[in-house]
C-alpha cells in the first residue's frame, strides 16, 4: 500500500462525488438504465463512491476488489436469469469496473466490458462523467439485450436509482 495512495483517498472528499453527480444528472442515470431494462431481462446498477476509507482503504483493497464487495452487497447476483450488472467508479483511482453474474458474464467476456470500462474512463479523463456513465450503461443495455432480450412484462428485480457512496 503506497502512501500517495492514502493521501489521495483521504484528501478526494465524498462530496465530489456529489459535486459530479447531481441529482439531475443521478435522475438521468436512473432513466438510461430504465430505458435498457426496456429492452432487456438483464439488471443494472450502477454505484459511484468518491473514495475509499477505512478498512477499504487501509487493507490497500483495488476497485476490483471493492466492486466485487458492492456486487455482493447489493445481492446483483441474485435475479432469475443470473443477469446482473455493476457499473462501479472509484473516483479517487479513476477507475471503473464492471462486474456481471455468471449468466452474462459467460456469454459476454471479460474483453467486452473492459472495453465498455475504457471507453467510459476516456470520458472521464475529458471531464464527461455523465456522458460516459449514460454511453457506458448503454454499452452494458446493449450486451445484455443481445444475450437476454426482453420477453413479457418480467418483473424488475434490481432498483434502478443509482447509489453515491
Amino acid at each position: 500500500m503506497g502512501i500517495g495512495r492514502i493521501g489521495k483517498h483521504l484528501l478526494e472528499h465524498h462530496w465530489r462525488a456529489r459535486r459530479i453527480f447531481p441529482k439531475q444528472v443521478l435522475d438521468l442515470i436512473e432513466q438510461t438504465i430504465k430505458a435498457g431494462e426496456a429492452t432487456t431481462s438483464g439488471q443494472v446498477r450502477f454505484v459511484v463512491e468518491g473514495a475509499l476509507d477505512g478498512k477499504p482503504l487501509f487493507s490497500n483493497q483495488s476497485a476490483r476488489e471493492r466492486a466485487l464487495d458492492i456486487f455482493s452487497h447489493l445481492r446483483i447476483w441474485d435475479t432469475a436469469h443470473n443477469n446482473g450488472v455493476l457499473i462501479y467508479l472509484l473516483l479517487a483511482d479513476r477507475k471503473v469496473e464492471i462486474v456481471a453474474d455468471r449468466g452474462i458474464d459467460a456469454k459476454v467476456g471479460s474483453a467486452a466490458w473492459q472495453k465498455i470500462c475504457a471507453a467510459m474512463e476516456a470520458d472521464f479523463r475529458a471531464g464527461n462523467f455523465s456522458g460516459g456513465v449514460i454511453r457506458g450503461i448503454q454499452a452494458v443495455s446493449r450486451e445484455l439485450a443481445t444475450y437476454f432480450p426482453r420477453q413479457g412484462g418480467g418483473p424488475n428485480e434490481l432498483p434502478d436509482a443509482p447509489i453515491v457512496i
